[in-house]
């Protein structure tokens, strides 16, 4: 009889034992899947898995009959490369994705040039919210330029059960919270410091130098990875540059750098900026930028009429005690951040090095509000939280209604590199969301020295090596 023929019992009865094994082990993974994830339409999958491993009343394998040897060859490269981009688009999803350090933030504990692991499971994966996207492009296709996502369907947050939660002091990998507006031709600074330089407006009507204003979801805004210093419900104050979390000062993090203006009477040797692990590209001698005048600083000239070689440097203590013993050292002193110009921006005298104090919002905690506490959590009720917030006649009002207090509905989290004057961090755009978070780097697969060329740019030594909190 042929399998046309076959009523539907005397297809499962001529199954074979190898078909009903795969039926099986695809069984237990959707169902484990649903489980796992409470999604219950995964269920339209059982039937989906019995057609193609018992029934076959879909021909899924009929090219393979073809006696067209180019449509058999063609027809298995499709077959291979749809299995392998849902392959990829499943894993990069719910269980490990790559990320490459772009930028010196974290400095010294992860360098420009690292190659990461990111676990999605250490707190737990996301379930998509734009999930008709091209697997491994976080927002644009390369070469086509075009977006890799459709903005329809958006699903509402959901977090699955992982290993952990965000501690304190974890290298967490996330969603740039003040990405989710973005000038395309200027993309850094972002939209909001664009917008406080120039002006909306002229972001907005200038689209050749900025380029065009878009809207971008929580998942598909760009990656960033900073350390987590402060937890939800956590107080926070930073004193001269050193964080104090409820009352206390954490253990300091090796390689935590700070910027130095150095004052010296020679040049600094290359090889004392590698040995400092200085990169070029952080190499900055001021007397080579024609806008700076250094007797403005408190420099002087010599009795030649030379004046002083002065480099702005970040340096870990490390660092500073070498450069202090090299020959022409002269001066070292700690960069000063300007006041004001810290989030939320703000008359209120904070700086990036004395900051607060302030309250890191948690899920379900209820605090005060006024108008002088209101531009810290202006951003988290209106965009990340989405209500509509004013204020009227010296009132505020959220949804239509006056609001004395406001209920967190997510956690929140304060991320800052280690590179503390180099790094823009929550200092500059304000709290994360937990609905941001999407994972934690284990290990550097490759690493890259951007200042060498091949072969001698491979880091050996920190390939493979874990990436501590600590």
């Amino acid at each position: 009889m042929s399998s046309e023929k076959k009523t539907f019992m005397e297809r499962l009865r001529s199954a074979s034992v190898k078909q009903w094994v795969k039926f099986s082990l695809v069984l237990l993974v959707i169902l484990g899947f649903l489980v796992w994830s409470g999604a219950w339409w995964l269920l339209l999958l059982i039937p989906l898995a019995l057609d193609i491993y018992i029934t076959k009343y879909v021909p899924w394998d009929g090219w393979k009959k073809s006696t067209n040897p180019f449509l058999n060859w063609l027809a298995g490269w499709v077959d291979a490369i749809a299995f392998a981009l849902v392959a990829v688009y499943i894993i990069n999803l719910f269980f490990f994705q790559n990320y490459k350090i772009p930028s010196p933030s974290l400095e010294k504990t992860l360098k420009v040039g690292d190659f990461l692991f990111v676990s999605k499971m250490s707190y737990g994966p996301r379930c998509p919210m734009t999930p008709l996207s091209f697997p491994l492009a976080q927002h644009t296709l390369p070469i086509l330029n075009v977006k890799s996502y459709l903005d329809c369907p958006q699903w509402e947050y959901k977090r699955l059960k992982g290993f952990g939660s965000v501690e304190r002091n974890d290298i967490v990998v996330f969603n740039f919270p003040a990405g989710d507006t973005v000038a395309l031709n200027v993309p850094n600074p972002d939209y909001y410091t664009l917008t406080r330089l120039y002006g909306r407006d002229v972001v907005w009507n200038h689209p050749r130098e900025f380029g065009e204003v878009v809207a971008r979801p929580v998942d598909r805004r760009e990656n960033y990875v900073k350390r987590c210093v402060g937890l939800p419900g956590d107080s926070l104050k930073i004193v001269d540059g050193v964080v104090i979390v409820n009352g206390q000062q954490p253990k300091e993090i090796p390689g935590l750098q700070y910027n130095y203006f150095v004052e010296m009477s020679a040049p600094i040797s290359n090889k004392l900026f590698e040995k400092m692990e200085v990169s070029v590209a952080d190499r900055k001698l001021m007397n080579d930028f024609p806008r700076v005048d250094l007797s403005a600083w408190g420099y002087t000239p010599d009795q030649q009429g030379n004046w002083p070689y002065v480099y702005l440097l970040p340096l870990t203590k490390k660092a500073l005690e070498m450069v202090k013993k090299a020959t022409g050292f002269v001066s070292a002193r700690g960069e000063v951040s300007p006041a004001n110009d810290a989030f939320p921006y703000i008359q209120n005298g904070w700086t990036r090095d004395n900051y607060g104090p302030i309250w890191i919002p948690k899920r379900g905690a209820t605090t005060q509000l006024s108008l002088e506490n209101l531009p810290m959590y202006e951003q988290i009720i209106r965009n990340y939280e989405r209500n509509e917030l004013s204020v009227q006649n010296g009132k505020i009002i959220i949804n239509g209604k006056e609001a004395t207090s406001y209920t967190f509905k997510m956690d929140y989290y304060w991320m800052m590199g280690d590179n503390r004057h180099n790094s823009a961090d929550s200092r500059a755009w304000g709290f994360v969301p937990e609905d941001h978070i999407v994972g934690k780097p284990l290990f550097i697969w490759l690493s890259l020295d951007e200042d060498k060329s091949f072969p001698s740019n491979i880091r050996w030594d920190r390939m493979f090596t874990r990436v501590h909190a600590d």
